[in-house]
């Protein structure tokens, strides 16, 4: 899991390829039935999975109307540079490594549905300082960075695939993010700290796929900035989802974000991604 953490660099190609994928696959999976019945095919009221905000399924009625909430485990290694003033410390961390270091963390979203219009929400803070070395043009030298950062994700959108097998959502909002960066190189007489706080605008799809009774599948991806806020910020999500009962939901997965943030002296190029675990109320 470390090296595949280590390995994902999300590019504004590749989340857009992931989303138009995502189109593609519900339209699959939508054809079938199609081509059996020549109508649409009423769909199971009550299937409904759990995960992360950014990546909540919806319900499988059409007409109803649901709300939810999801507090999650985002167990997250950090990978990436972090450059401030002038100097910048490359960060490669797993999870396991960050944990001691960890100062606090919290995540929590929300979902709601009203027909085909959905809403969404995720709200994740979390405060770390890690050990790091230079790069050039002194590699290997020690220094330490921390990093406290909250981004607060709101989108809306419309639900543009509805089958017994499958869903689609397609949507669009904002994530603002608020981070505050230090670094310190003892061996150099360095310190600095820098503080940025910014909004981009993203699109997103998430796919949701009914695997079996009870159990469901959920990737969502979103990719944003655009040099409006950061110069890039992308998301995936990918979980396995199961009905605990009417309204507990159980879910585990895989969550990646990137950032790539330059401005006031401020280079925040950072890559988070670990396994996840969430439960959902449903009310």
């Amino acid at each position: 899991m470390t090296r595949l953490a280590r390995s994902i660099r999300m590019t504004p190609g590749a989340g857009t390829a992931l989303i138009a994928a995502l189109a593609v696959a519900v339209a699959a999976m939508a054809a079938p039935a199609a081509a059996k019945t020549g109508a649409e095919v009423p769909a199971e009221p009550r299937v409904q999975a759990a995960a992360p905000s950014a990546a909540q399924p919806g319900t499988w009625d059409r007409g109803a109307r649901s709300f939810q909430i999801t507090p999650y485990a985002w167990a997250a290694g950090l990978g990436g540079d972090l450059t401030v003033g002038a100097q910048t410390v490359r960060i490669d961390k797993s999870f396991s490594e960050l944990l001691s270091d960890l100062d606090g963390a919290f995540f929590v979203s929300g979902f709601a549905r009203q027909g085909r219009l959905v809403f969404l929400g995720d709200l994740s803070r979390s405060s770390s300082s890690r050990g790091g070395t230079l790069p050039a043009p002194a590699p290997g030298v020690p220094a330490e960075g921390r990093l406290r950062q909250l981004s607060a994700t709101l989108a809306a959108g419309y639900r543009v695939a509805d089958t017994p097998r499958a869903s689609l959502d397609l949507l669009g909002g904002l994530r603002h993010w608020r981070l505050r960066a230090s670094a310190q190189v003892p061996a150099l007489g360095f310190a600095a700290t820098r503080r940025a706080s910014f909004t981009d605008p993203i699109i997103a799809a998430r796919l949701n796929a009914r695997l079996a009774p009870g159990w469901s599948g959920l990737v969502y991806a979103d990719i944003g900035g655009f040099g409006v806020g950061s110069e890039f910020t992308g998301q995936i999500v990918a979980t396995v989802n199961y009905a605990a009962t009417d309204r507990l939901f159980l879910s585990a997965g895989y969550r990646h974000l990137h950032v790539d943030y330059r401005g006031g002296g401020l280079r925040a190029d950072m890559r988070m991604s670990g396994p996840l675990l969430g439960a959902t109320w449903r009310f």
